[in-house]
């Protein structure tokens, strides 16, 4: 049975800063009280213990994973939560030092009621376990891992949802990417006409489109927010936001009230080849820098490398295709959600296993293969230019300074986004047939390279820049 990943799971809306270390323990914590609720052990609760292992322990401050937990706890919602809302239920909850429950109930929670474990769990290198207790009496204990991109499971998850998904008669069921450009071939499609058909099994068309909408407007309103404000990062790095200032140099004087109106004055300033490479550059920082600020991205596949996606597009909106529309918006999602699940399905998207190549190197390949498509390449073309642009990241690591999704992880959100483009350049120009190495080669590469990767470099802050560069250094 192949195994079904929307694009709906690949692409989602979440609060910064990481996919794997907020939105994931965020997403269990609303799991464990849903669990509570439906054992009815919700009003016998007096007490809640919280214990993070390994790499959400090791790099948890940094990510905001205690934040997300008392969110989460708190039955938030990451995908609709007003922005400011998050520091109004932290403040409370650290001020007060009680939990809310949707209902009216309260417990007592204290800040040591979070525990940071060094020790690594077995089944995964994000481990979180939740303790409920009444009188002293532990009456719930559940363990989740968060395995990136927001996903979370459990060591004896029967994934009841996803069998009864995977039990459907997908037209096209794909596990490689082999399989894809077959049917490609065979069918005479594009491979964002594949992946329409089979998210129909689940969801009408005009639900798509307007997840799809959706999903695209909160892209460029994350773009928009990010050229459009200055400052210092928070965390202790005081790393200064940089989108603001390239974006006044290359917006010059143009006006426009709001989103739509500026794609339409960013398409009237000058695109000489430095000015393209800034403009794509700024659109990718300024994604990750609303991402280190807890603002509300969509994980592409990850938070980490949330500026990838939306940068290339946006690329091919403001340079490449004037006329674009969402059509292609549509297009692009759709064949880079389809990369970016064949990638989780044989490899990983979690830097906590694979280093920082299973999030920009991932994000890289999706683009490279969506702006193929685009640009005219065939299927094949398309998942050329994945291989591509995954053969350029391998063994990249994953070492961010002080636990923080900052450095060196917002730059390289920029250095994907380009190589995204030049990879899809050399595709368009490339036969596939006379290539030697297929994408499904390169994922299986990346996964070999991921088991090989010396775990301090697994996003622990124990490894590279993180160790050579202290926070008493900045």
């Amino acid at each position: 049975m192949s195994q079904f990943i929307s694009v709906f799971d690949m692409l989602k809306i979440g609060v910064g800063p990481s996919s794997s270390h907020t939105l994931g323990p965020w997403r269990a914590a609303e799991q464990w009280v849903k669990t509570l609720r439906e054992h009815n052990f919700l009003e016998k609760l007096d007490a809640v213990k919280v214990d993070l292992y390994g790499s959400l322990s090791l790099t948890g401050k940094g990510h905001a994973t205690d934040l997300a937990i008392l969110l989460g706890l708190s039955e938030a919602d990451p995908e609709y939560i007003p922005i400011e809302d998050v520091f109004i239920i932290v403040d409370r909850i650290n001020t007060q030092e009680e939990l809310y429950f949707k209902g009216g109930k309260t417990i007592p929670f204290y800040k040591d009621s979070i525990v940071f474990n060094r020790d690594f769990l077995p089944f995964h290198s994000n481990g979180v376990t939740f303790r409920g207790f009444c009188k002293g009496e532990e009456i719930s204990t559940e363990t989740y891992f968060s395995i990136g991109g927001g996903f979370i499971v459990q060591e004896n998850d029967h994934l009841e949802e996803e069998i009864e998904i995977n039990k459907k008669n997908f037209p096209y069921p794909i596990n490689r990417a082999i399989q894809l450009e077959e049917y490609c071939e065979k069918e005479n499609l594009l491979i964002s006409d594949i992946v329409f058909k089979n998210e129909l099994e689940i969801n009408s068309a005009d639900k798509i489109d307007a997840e799809l909408s959706r999903i695209w407007d909160t892209m460029l309103e994350c773009m928009y927010i990010g050229c459009h404000t200055e400052g210092t990062l928070p965390g202790g790095l005081n790393v200064k936001r940089r989108a603001f200032g390239t974006h006044q140099k290359l917006i010059k004087d143009a006006t426009y009230k709001n989103p739509q109106e500026w794609i339409k004055a960013i398409r009237s300033t000058e695109v000489k080849f430095r000015e393209i490479l800034k403009w794509v550059s700024c659109f990718a920082l300024s994604v990750n820098e609303v991402n280190a600020s807890l603002g509300r991205v969509v994980t592409a596949p990850t938070n980490g490398s949330a500026g990838v996606i939306p940068a290339v597009l946006m690329y091919y909106l403001v340079i490449e295709n004037h006329e674009a529309d969402f059509k292609q918006i549509k297009q692009f999602l759709l064949t880079a959600g389809e990369i970016g699940s064949i990638f989780k399905k044989n490899a990983t998207i979690s830097a906590a296993m694979g280093g920082c190549q299973a999030e920009i190197g991932v994000s890289s390949a999706m683009a490279a293969g969506a702006l193929t498509e685009l640009l005219g390449g065939t299927p094949a073309q398309s998942l050329s230019a994945a291989e591509i642009a995954m053969e350029h990241h391998l063994g990249l690591t994953c070492d961010p300074i002080a636990g923080l999704v900052q450095v060196p992880c917002i730059e390289r959100n920029s250095m994907g986004a380009i190589k995204a483009i030049h990879a899809a350049e050399i595709a368009l120009e490339t036969n596939p047939k006379e290539s030697l190495v297929h994408l499904d080669k390169v994922i299986d590469t990346m996964w070999e390279t991921a088991k090989d990767m010396n775990k301090n470099y697994k996003e622990t802050s124990e490894g590279g820049l993180a160790v050579t560069v202290r926070m008493v250094d900045c």
